[in-house]
C-alpha cells in the first residue's frame, strides 16, 4: 500500500489539493491561521498593540534592568504592576511616534552628531586629530548587536520623540510669586502630637487555640509550601571570557601605539592662533551685519597682501578686547576650547597660513595659525598595558559573535554535558545549589534571569537533564545550564510550621486589637479633646521635609487633615504595625527663605510646572489619537 502511494505520489498530491481547497473556499480562512492569535491589549491611532508586542517589550525591559542591576529581585519585575507599567510605556512610545510623524519632526545630521558626542563611549573614540575612529565605532556597536545605520536611526527616532513634548515642556514659565504660593502649601509645617497603638502591646492578649492555628494554616496554606529546588551546572559566555583567550602580538601593539598613543594618553595637539574679530552677533540688524562682513573682507585683503602686518592690523581693527592689544594672539588651545566653526578652521590651517573670513555667533573672524605644539606622548612601554587592554577589548567585541554561535550550537548539539563546550571555548563550569524557579531576593545574574530559569525548569530539562538552549541574560552575555539534582515542591504540614503559624496568627490578631482600641480612642477624643490626656506624646513640628522618623503614612495624614477648627484629630491605620492618632495643634507659617533658596524653589517649581505641562499635552495626544487600553490597570 505504502509502495503504491510512493509510486503515485504526484497523483495523491493533486487529489489532496482538490479535496482541501474547496473547504477553505466554503469555510474561509481565519486571519489568525497565518498571523497567529495574539490578542489586542491596546490601540493607538487605529493601530493595534498585541499581547506579543507587550510580552516582548516587557522581556526586553526586564533584561535591561537585570543587566544594569544584577542584584535586582526578579520578582519585582514580574508583578502585574510592573508589567502594566511596560504597557503604558509602550503606548506612550506609540503616541509620540504618531505625533512626530504627523508633525513632521526629524533630527538633522548636526543634531545627531551632538547627541552622539554626549555618549562617553563614542566620545572616547575621537582620535588626536578630532576625527572618529570608525572601526572602533563599528566594533562598539557590533558588540551590542547593532550597526551604525540602525543605531543612528534609533537615536534620530529618540530625538524626534523628545521634540514632541520638548516644545511644550521647554516653554513652561513661572514667576517667583506663583512659585512661592504653590510651594508654600507643599512646604507647610504643622505642630502635632501622636498616640501610638503598637501591635506588640497587644500580643499577650492573644491566646490561640489549636483550632485557631489550624484555621489560620488552612487559610494561608500556600504560604507554607517548600518551593521546588535544583542543583545545577551552568556555563557563562561573556566578553571577559572571550577576552581571556586573546593574545596580542607585538606588531599589533606597536602599530596601535603609533596610531592611538596620544588618544590613550589623554593628550591632544595644541595650536596657537591670532585672530581679527569684527563683532556681528546674530541679533544685529541684517544691514549692519553685512557692513561688518564687508569690513572683515577688507581687512582680509590687507593681511593676505602683507601677512607680516597681521598683528598690527589686529591691534588697530580687531574688536576683541581680550586679544587685540596682543596683536590678536589667543595663545595655545586644544580642541573643545573654541566654538566649532572657529576650531574647525584653526585645526585645518598650516603654520603661518591665514584663513578666509569665518562666521561664528560672535561675528566675523580672520584667523592666522602661528604655531603648533605636539603633545608629549608617553613611551610605548609606559602605555603597553593600556594598549593591550584596548586591543583585547576590541578583539573580544569582534570575536564574540562567532564565540556566541559556537556556544549556542555546542550546548545544543552535545546536550548531555556542558564539558565539551567548556573545553572548546575555555570556559569554567559553575555550580549552584537550591536554585528555584522564582529566584530569591539575593539571587544574582544569571540565576535571577526569568528566561534562564524558565528553560532550566522546563519539562525537558527536568526529565532528561539536558543542557538548556543558550539564553541571553544581558548585553553580550549568554548562559546555558543543566539540572544535576531536583527536589519537587511539597506542602509543609502544620506540625512542621506550627511555630511560624502561631507567630503570624498572634501578629494578625494583635494588630486587629490595636486598630480597634485606636479607633475607639479616636472617637472619644474627637468628642472631648481633654480625654486624650497623657497618651499623647510631646508636641513636634513636622513637614514633608522634616518627618522626625515618623511613618510617612502618619505624616501624610497629619498634613492633609482639614484644619478649619483646631485642635483636630486624625486616625491612621498602620496595618500590621497597629494604629496611630495624630492631634494637629497648629498650622505654622512657612519659614523665610534666603534669596538663594527662593531661586532654587523657583527652579524646582518650573521643573514641576514643565512636567505638568508635558503630562497634560500627552493626555491631549492620547485623546487625539484615540488611545484605548484593553487591559484593566491592576
Amino acid at each position: 500500500m505504502l509502495e503504491s502511494i510512493r509510486k503515485h505520489s504526484k497523483f495523491v498530491m493533486i487529489l489532496l489539493f482538490l479535496l482541501i481547497i474547496p473547504s477553505f473556499i466554503l469555510v474561509g480562512i481565519d486571519s489568525n491561521y497565518f498571523s497567529g492569535s495574539s490578542p489586542v491589549v491596546a490601540r493607538v491611532d487605529g493601530k493595534d498593540i498585541t499581547q506579543d508586542d507587550w510580552d516582548n517589550a516587557h522581556r526586553m525591559e526586564a533584561d535591561r534592568l537585570r543587566a544594569e542591576q544584577p542584584g535586582l529581585d526578579a520578582k519585582l519585575l514580574d508583578t502585574p504592576e510592573a508589567r502594566y507599567a511596560t504597557l503604558e510605556r509602550l503606548v506612550r512610545d506609540r503616541v509620540l511616534q504618531v505625533a512626530a510623524q504627523k508633525l513632521h519632526l526629524a533630527a538633522s545630521d548636526a543634531t545627531l552628531a551632538r547627541e552622539l558626542q554626549k555618549i562617553p563611549a563614542i566620545a572616547n573614540l575621537r582620535k588626536a586629530d578630532g576625527s572618529l575612529d570608525t572601526e572602533g565605532y563599528r566594533n562598539l556597536l557590533a558588540a551590542q548587536g547593532m550597526t551604525p545605520e540602525g543605531f543612528e536611526a534609533s537615536v534620530r527616532r529618540d530625538i524626534s520623540l523628545g521634540q514632541v513634548l520638548g516644545g511644550v515642556m521647554n516653554s513652561a514659565l513661572a514667576t517667583q510669586p506663583i512659585a512661592d504660593l504653590a510651594l508654600d502649601a507643599l512646604q507647610q509645617r504643622r505642630e502635632i502630637q501622636l498616640a501610638l497603638f503598637d501591635t506588640a502591646r497587644y500580643s499577650d492578649q492573644v491566646q490561640p487555640t489549636d483550632a485557631d492555628l489550624q484555621a489560620y494554616y488552612e487559610q494561608h496554606k500556600t504560604q507554607y509550601e517548600q518551593a521546588e529546588q535544583a542543583s545545577i551546572e551552568y556555563l557563562v559566555l561573556d566578553l571577559p571570557a572571550v577576552r581571556a583567550r586573546i593574545t596580542i602580538n607585538e606588531d599589533d601593539l606597536r602599530t596601535y601605539y603609533k596610531e592611538n598613543g596620544a588618544r590613550l594618553a589623554g593628550v591632544q595637539q595644541e595650536r596657537r592662533a591670532s585672530h581679527i574679530l569684527i563683532n556681528a552677533p546674530k541679533t544685529m540688524p541684517a544691514a549692519e551685519r553685512e557692513a561688518a562682513k564687508a569690513k572683515a573682507n577688507e581687512l582680509l585683503a590687507q593681511v593676505k597682501a602683507e601677512p607680516a602686518n597681521f598683528a598690527s592690523v589686529a591691534k588697530a581693527h580687531s574688536q576683541d578686547p581680550g586679544s587685540a592689544p596682543q596683536g590678536g594672539d589667543l595663545g595655545f588651545f586644544a580642541r573643545g576650547a573654541m566654538v566649532p566653526e572657529f576650531e574647525q578652521i584653526a585645526f585645518s590651517l598650516n603654520k603661518g597660513e591665514i584663513s578666509d573670513v569665518v562666521e561664528t555667533e560672535f561675528g566675523y573672524h580672520i584667523i592666522q595659525l602661528t604655531d603648533t605644539k605636539e603633545p608629549a606622548i608617553p613611551s610605548f612601554d609606559a602605555l603597553r598595558p593600556k594598549i593591550e587592554e584596548a586591543l583585547k577589548d576590541q578583539q573580544a567585541q569582534r570575536q564574540f559573535a562567532e564565540a556566541a554561535e559556537n556556544f549556542t550550537n555546542s550546548v545544543y548539539e552535545q546536550s548531555e554535558s556542558l564539558s565539551p563546550t567548556a573545553e572548546k571555548l575555555g570556559l569554567t563550569i559553575q555550580r549552584a545549589d537550591n536554585v528555584q524557579r522564582i529566584p530569591g531576593p539575593n539571587a544574582v545574574a544569571p540565576l535571577n534571569n526569568e528566561r534562564f530559569l524558565e528553560a532550566l525548569f522546563s519539562s525537558d530539562s527536568l526529565s532528561n537533564q539536558r543542557n538548556t538552549d543558550a539564553v541571553e541574560f544581558g548585553s553580550s552575555q549568554l548562559v546555558s545550564g543543566r539540572i544535576v539534582a531536583y527536589t519537587p515542591a511539597k506542602q509543609l504540614g502544620l506540625d512542621e510550621v506550627r511555630d511560624q503559624v502561631r507567630a503570624q496568627y498572634i501578629a494578625q490578631e494583635a494588630a486587629k486589637l490595636a486598630q480597634k482600641q485606636g479607633a475607639t480612642e479616636l472617637a472619644a477624643w474627637q468628642a472631648d479633646a481633654t480625654k486624650a490626656g497623657k497618651q499623647l506624646q510631646a508636641p513636634v513640628v513636622v513637614s514633608r521635609a522634616e518627618t522626625h522618623n515618623i511613618s510617612p503614612t502618619v505624616i501624610a495624614a497629619a498634613l492633609q487633615a482639614p484644619v478649619s477648627q483646631l485642635p483636630t484629630f486624625v486616625g491612621v491605620d498602620l496595618g500590621a504595625a497597629g494604629y496611630a492618632i495624630a492631634k494637629i495643634n497648629a498650622v505654622l507659617p512657612t519659614e523665610d527663605k534666603p534669596k538663594e533658596l527662593s531661586e532654587m524653589a523657583l527652579i524646582q517649581y518650573e521643573q514641576l510646572h514643565s512636567q505638568a505641562e508635558g503630562a497634560a499635552y500627552y493626555e491631549m495626544l492620547k485623546k487625539k489619537f484615540n488611545v484605548q487600553f484593553k487591559i484593566s490597570k491592576p
